[in-house]
């Protein structure tokens, strides 16, 4: 039996993606007192999202495309990479302050100056820029990118001295999974301009 938290590491289509519907979601709970005041509680520590990706379907070669993914991820059992048309990438980003001693580092996305932290865990390696006090490293020599976890780790002759600033720019994508077992599509219903809803979801990995 396959694992059901496995994740693929392949990317679905970028050109559906950047046509899909979505955004993030947060799961709180508002009780009303009977004095008319609220207590209002986060169940959730961080946002999920949710995306639509059937309102990106633009040909039957597209849809054709989704459907070949869809069977190769087994419906909803495998995870795989997204990439968010609305949310993915940061300029200079404080991921850190270094201590002289600490080598790894979490690709972070600040909102609302810093209301809210996102973890981000899984950038596009190849697009990952680092600085240490505003002085630009070099990857591979200095640091490198775990794609997977989104942790920098810097090489032991380059790690960020004391009270040196660490900061980030990068291009992400996101860990989703198909939210359903079954999609129904239908060619006369395509090309008269009806687009089947194929849901995905966001999964922590």
């Amino acid at each position: 039996m396959a694992e059901i938290s496995s994740f693929h590491d392949v990317r679905f289509p970028l050109g559906v993606s950047f046509g899909a519907t979505g955004g993030p979601e947060w799961r709180n709970e508002i009780v009303t007192l009977t004095s008319g005041h609220e207590k209002r509680n986060a169940r959730w520590a961080q946002s999920r999202r949710h995306f639509d990706v059937g309102t990106g379907l633009r040909s039957l070669q597209d849809l054709r495309e989704v459907l070949a993914f869809f069977e190769a991820r087994h419906g909803s059992l495998h995870a795989f990479r997204f990439r968010d048309p609305f949310d993915q990438e940061a300029d200079d980003e404080l991921i850190g302050t270094g201590d002289g001693v600490t080598a790894d580092f979490q690709l972070v996305k600040h909102y609302g100056k810093g209301a809210y932290v996102r973890p981000v865990t899984k950038p596009v390696a190849e697009m990952v820029r680092i600085a240490v006090a505003g002085v630009e490293m070099v990857e591979g020599e200095a640091f490198t990118v775990d794609s997977l976890t989104g942790i920098v780790t810097f090489a032991p002759d380059a790690i960020p001295p004391n009270g040196a600033s660490v900061t980030a720019g990068f291009v992400f994508d996101v860990a989703v999974r198909f939210d359903t077992d079954r999609l129904t599509a239908s060619i006369a219903s395509f090309q008269a301009g009806e687009i089947p809803s194929i849901p995905i979801i966001e999964v922590k990995t």
